[in-house]
């Protein structure tokens, strides 16, 4: 497991992928670490970090999709090339990859760790969920994924014989658990410290709490 590092980056670009926003950074000395793990990214003009899925690892950069709907998150998608801030990384338990048939779900923004995910996982079939064809813009960084549009839910379409790893809204993942009981599970939650001091990420997960930023985010289902 890599051990997180905090540096300052430079921003390479913002690039906007349907209604979300893709932030590059400057990669430096900071290891991209286990597809499904986390960073914790400087927020301008916020107090807290916000975290973040990393989405790419292209050389020499570390590429984060977020969804621009509240001040931390907009802050970050109106950065200028060549900013600053502090990226603090990786964090967090990722997908396990010795899976023999793979199978990605998404939805939503959380299809943000997926193209790396798949890269890791030599690109195996996938089903993404989005609300509107906007949103369904996002599916272009994953190719060849299948994509459904609400009312559509991804639970209609996927395979449930497959080795599935997902990542999205929890009412998703809930039904992914209901028919895929051993899959693995990226939840989502508010996390203010990224390393398990302030409690800020407790989620209750069949009847246990779970500090997201060190148990999970990615956690098994039995």
């Amino acid at each position: 497991m890599s051990r997180p590092r905090r540096e300052r980056r430079s921003v390479v670009a913002v690039e906007a992928v349907g209604p979300y926003a893709l932030v590059r950074v400057e990669r430096g000395g900071i290891d991209p670490g286990v597809p499904g793990q986390f960073f914790m990214l400087e927020a301008p003009g916020r107090v807290l970090p916000r975290p973040m899925s990393l989405c790419l690892a292209p050389r020499s950069e570390l590429a984060f999709l977020l969804d621009p709907i509240g001040p931390g998150t907009q802050a970050l998608a109106a950065l200028d090339v060549g900013a600053s801030i502090a990226v603090f990384g990786p964090l967090g338990n990722g997908f396990r990859l010795d899976v023999p048939r793979p199978l990605l779900v998404g939805g939503g923004i959380g299809i943000a760790p997926l193209p790396y995910l798949a890269e890791a996982l030599e690109h195996p079939p996938a089903v993404l969920g989005f609300r509107s064809e906007h949103h369904a813009e996002a599916a272009a960084l994953l190719p060849n994924a299948e994509v459904v549009i609400d009312p559509v839910l991804v639970t209609e379409v996927m395979q449930t014989d497959r080795d599935v790893l997902a990542c999205g809204p929890e009412p998703m993942l809930e039904a992914v658990r209901a028919l895929c009981p051993e899959a693995q599970l990226a939840w989502e939650a508010p996390m203010a410290c990224g390393y398990g001091a302030c409690y800020g990420c407790v989620v209750e997960v069949e009847g246990e709490l779970k500090r997201l930023c060190v148990e999970g985010p990615v956690l098994c289902s039995s």
